[in-house]
């Protein structure tokens, strides 16, 4: 039987409390054989192309990269005073008289982060409520049959989880403030839980994705890495911001205490290269500037809580690399680059892909591999071949919503 991965994580970070939703084995990595093949070129270096399966991490409805958030949030929500429960608007709002009652978020109408978030309430046996905004992005209004977009995908999943569906318009004022929804459900006897979309404006929204920073170093022996012996370039999506924000943050930790291990042991200092984070942006809504700031402002939140000592001088805007070029033509809309991707993807590693997310970062990656960036890495840095990684975050389950613009 193979031996259970251990995640050795220093202190405090160790103490912060977690309540585990993933399966006991870190999300597994795996080699893409035939998206590296077609990305090595004779004008690049070797380019050896890994998945991380966030979307198999979590036996819960819709496996995904919010689940991993969630699990430092769960021990706020089970306390008997919960102190992170407030609307990022109204953030004076009392803590609550006990354990909450019922788990309430926001998101758009295919939203993979309702969708855990729901599931997440019936396994600690809460009511849940989504609050889906059908003018986030375009996906409802450039659908050719809107009616089954509002019904098809994660919204069928929401209600197979048994959660209460609230839907909004732009010009309804429940989507932009939630607080008259909490005020209602505190005036029935309910004692709500705020979790903001993505969990990323949530004060522990970024410490799941700094614990996935040391699953991933622990990961990249087992991959059994050329090159440099880790993963160079890191893709995963950008949104909300917090998983982006976590791994910075994360890896800052990590390579701080492996500096700390080889002076005490008194070898030389730490010889490898910082991991290249590339978060690439879904959505052109906001300028990739207003991103940066957001992320780094989650970074620093969450080192501050990990243990780093001078969050503003070991997390700077230089950590924080973020790609605009392929958030398409609107947030949710299917473009004919996020279609090749999804395609290529699928016939090319038998992986599939979500619509939103994921196929946007797989386009921005092989995009990035096959240029010149590899092959001056390479040369900068002495070696033969890059390893890189892309980063799952799950929500193929809206793929049905999508179904007259996947074909």
């Amino acid at each position: 039987m193979k031996s259970r991965i251990s995640i050795q994580l220093p202190s405090p970070f160790a103490q912060i409390p977690r309540h585990p939703i993933l399966y006991p084995d870190p999300s597994p990595i795996h080699p893409l054989p035939t998206l590296s093949s077609t990305s090595t070129t004779p004008k690049t270096p070797r380019i050896s192309i890994f998945a991380k399966r966030e979307d198999q991490g979590s036996p819960l409805a819709s496996a995904g990269n919010k689940y991993r958030k969630l699990e430092y949030i769960v021990p706020d929500i089970l306390s008997q005073r919960p102190k992170y429960h407030y609307h990022e608007s109204h953030p004076t709002t009392q803590p609550l008289p006990g354990p909450a009652t019922i788990l309430v978020t926001e998101g758009a109408l295919q939203s993979n982060h309702t969708v855990q978030v729901a599931a997440l309430a019936r396994k600690l046996g809460l009511k849940a409520l989504v609050l889906l905004n059908r003018d986030t992005g375009g996906g409802y209004k450039t659908s050719s049959a809107p009616g089954f977009f509002a019904k098809l995908g994660n919204v069928q999943i929401n209600k197979l989880l048994g959660a209460e569906i609230r839907m909004y318009n732009a010009e309804d004022p429940e989507a932009t403030d939630a607080q008259p929804v909490l005020d209602e459900l505190v005036k029935s006897g309910q004692r709500p839980y705020w979790i903001p979309g993505g969990a990323s404006l949530h004060s522990l929204g970024g410490l799941g994705y700094a614990r996935a920073a040391f699953e991933i170093a622990v990961q990249e022996s087992e991959c059994q890495l050329g090159g440099s012996g880790h993963f160079d370039f890191i893709f995963v999506a950008c949104g909300s911001g917090s998983t982006v924000a976590g791994l910075i943050s994360g890896f800052k930790l990590l390579e701080r205490v492996q500096m700390s291990s080889s002076s005490s042991s008194g070898e030389s200092s730490w010889p490898q290269r910082s991991r290249n984070i590339i978060g690439i942006l879904n959505s052109p809504t906001k300028p990739r500037e207003y991103h940066e700031e957001r992320v780094l402002r989650f970074a620093r939140c969450a080192g501050e809580l990990i243990g780093l000592l001078d969050v503003e001088k070991e997390i700077t805007v230089d950590d924080v690399h973020l790609d605009d070029r392929f958030v398409g033509e609107e947030y949710g809309v299917i473009d004919e680059e996020t279609r090749r991707s999804l395609s290529m993807t699928a016939e090319m590693e038998g992986i599939v892909l979500d619509p939103v997310y994921t196929a946007k970062v797989a386009a921005g990656m092989m995009y990035r591999v096959q240029s010149e960036e590899m092959g001056r890495y390479a040369q900068t840095n002495g070696l033969k071949e890059v390893n890189v990684l892309f980063i799952h975050t799950g929500g193929q389950a809206a793929l049905s919503a999508y179904f007259d613009r996947v074909m």
